[in-house]
């Protein structure tokens, strides 16, 4: 009968110490690739059940549900877990997508939430060019494509990249003047 005792308390205390070894808790993932500046909504989510250990006051638990006016204000890829960090209302949201177009086309390196330099040739009066100068370091792509004439010989790359208030005025002065723009890739992807 002892014996039977100090087994079935063994098996209580290995099931206590698993069970609070194995706290799990529901948090959300995105579904699919969240873009800056993007409303992040209950449908563009799913719940995960991970160990987040103390961590898990960094991640958003599905029982609070999703903050109203939550917005994206980095880029959240498909399935990754949706953190505190990530979410912030669109008046705090301090950069905003400007679409290029451009002649050449980026490295395959270059994607969505990669970051390039642009460059900016000013157009003179006589017609020329002047010197390119760095106009944008480091600006985050929030959407790009590759778009080819009818007859497919020509290809241009369209983008977006994120622009802050303070160098919005060049790069829409640059753009309305006819200036050249060029595109870079900045593996290091620092930002001024």
């Amino acid at each position: 009968m002892v014996g039977l005792l100090l087994v079935l308390a063994s098996i209580a205390a290995v099931v206590a110490i698993v069970g609070k070894a194995d706290q799990r808790t529901s948090v959300y993932a995105a579904k699919d690739t969240i873009s800056v500046g993007e409303r992040i909504q209950e449908g563009d989510l799913v719940a995960v059940s991970v160990r987040l250990g103390e961590a898990k006051e960094e991640y958003i638990p599905v029982a609070d549900g999703v903050p109203d006016n939550a917005y994206a204000q980095r880029l959240v890829s498909g399935g990754e877990l949706l953190a505190r960090s990530v979410l912030d209302t669109a008046d705090a949201l301090d950069r905003k997508p400007v679409g290029l177009t451009v002649e050449e086309s980026l490295p395959d390196e270059a994607h969505v939430g990669s970051r390039v330099d642009v460059w900016v040739s000013r157009a003179m009066p006589d017609g020329s060019f002047a010197e390119p100068e760095l106009l944008l370091a480091g600006a985050e792509i929030s959407q790009l494509s590759d778009k080819s004439s009818a007859l497919g010989s020509a290809t241009t790359t369209q983008l977006h990249v994120l622009v802050d208030d303070n160098h919005m005025a060049d790069l829409l002065g640059a753009l309305s003047n006819e200036a050249k723009l060029a595109v870079v890739w900045n593996p290091g992807g620092g930002s001024s």
